[in-house]
């Protein structure tokens, strides 16, 4: 018997796919901080007493802010450690 190709088994070229917004911003907070964050994307919930929480809110109701954070996000190195989320990618 042939298995067939169904598009639930194909894995996902999207590096995002399955990650998080809050995932993200962990991961950035915890490899970069937000003051770099701050300084690479200008906005206040990063700049000014920045929390996940504020910063969940606004990019949730900002895309073209959210896309930036994802950008950087996908920049990053991937770690080697293969519970990472975008190790298995």
């Amino acid at each position: 018997m042939s298995q067939s190709t169904s598009p639930s088994h194909i894995p996902s070229k999207d590096p995002l796919h399955g990650v998080t917004l809050e995932k993200i911003l962990l991961q950035l907070v915890a490899k970069v901080g937000w003051s770099e964050m701050g300084q690479a994307i200008p906005i206040r919930c990063f700049q000014y007493n920045p929390s996940i929480k504020s910063s969940l809110v606004f990019l949730r109701k900002t895309p073209w802010a959210r896309k930036r954070v994802e950008e950087m996000y996908c920049s990053l190195p991937l770690e080697a450690d293969a519970s990472h989320p975008r190790a298995l990618s």
